[in-house]
């Protein structure tokens, strides 16, 4: 089933020393395009984490960012005094040079960088934590693209639908069409060809008939619908088929304008180039 390119997708994991949580955001992109928003101690991460995200996503914009929270940890918390007391220092300094400075707490002491020192953790036990919290955030994410994506493939359904009525619609009232083209033509004809060679005149109407005809138009035009519902039922991304063969029905339905005999001609031409763009909208979005 076709993949939308936009989604969301959010998972936590706890552990003893804290708790990872990874969040994904994804929008339409020409090609596969991903950002990572990472803690210092997990920047060693980023190139596994950019290959897993690349062998399961073909296209789309991602924007990927992971926490680390120690504050849930069942260790003992250990502060480095000698850099508390030099940010004391400083701030006493700073403070001197002020009226009315507020009082210096000790709480807010310890939100000062480096003050609470981190608790150590194995590096390759957090390399394999985070990698396995990313990679349930990418499942999570396909799921979406999944789920969005089957809704649009039921738009681009229904527009295909309603594309084939107006064909048919233009399919039926063709010959009539023709037929009262080529009657005015012959009273017109009537009115202003006495005295010119007859057969003549008959290869004349034929050669304007055949270029009002748009059989052709119609049959490429169902051409390109029957190759869309079978590209639909594709696993593998298609958006770019997609917006190829969007430009190809809006070709023919320009042809079938520019060739228009009648109102019934015109209106479907229109019609169909609105269908059209309804869909291009949303394919722009497909994967």
């Amino acid at each position: 089933m076709p993949r939308s390119m936009t989604a969301f997708a959010r998972i936590t994991h706890d552990h003893p020393w804290g708790a990872i949580a990874c969040e994904l955001r994804s929008v339409n992109h020409r090609y596969f395009e991903i950002s990572f928003r990472l803690p210092e101690t997990l920047r060693h991460t980023e190139m596994p984490l950019r290959e897993l995200a690349r062998a399961q996503l073909q296209r789309g914009k991602v924007d990927c960012q992971i926490q680390l929270d120690h504050s849930g940890n069942q260790g003992p918390l250990d502060a480095n005094l000698n850099l508390a007391k030099q940010y004391i220092t400083v701030a006493e300094n700073l403070a001197a040079t002020m009226q009315n400075p507020a009082p210096l707490s000790a709480h807010e002491v310890m939100r000062w960088p480096g003050v609470l020192k981190e608790l150590e953790v194995d590096q390759e036990q957090m390399q394999s934590a985070v990698t396995k919290v990313f990679q349930a955030t990418v499942a999570q994410l396909l799921d979406g693209r999944s789920r969005e994506g089957s809704k649009l493939v039921a738009m681009v359904v229904s527009r295909l639908d309603a594309m084939h009525r107006q064909l048919a619609l233009v399919r039926v009232e063709l010959p009539q069409i023709l037929a009262h083209q080529q009657q005015r033509l012959n009273d017109r004809l009537a009115q202003l060809t006495s005295g010119l060679d007859p057969e003549r005149v008959e290869q004349e109407i034929a050669v304007i008939a055949n270029r009002a005809d748009v059989d052709e138009e119609l049959d490429r035009l169902e051409a390109h619908i029957d190759e869309i519902r079978r590209v639909l039922k594709n696993d593998e991304p298609i958006g770019r088929r997609l917006d190829f063969l969007m430009q190809e029905l809006n070709r023919e339905a320009n042809t079938l304008g520019a060739k228009s005999l009648s109102a019934t001609t015109t209106g479907v031409s229109v019609e169909l180039k609105v269908l059209i763009e309804q869909m291009r909208e949303q394919i722009q979005n497909i994967e």
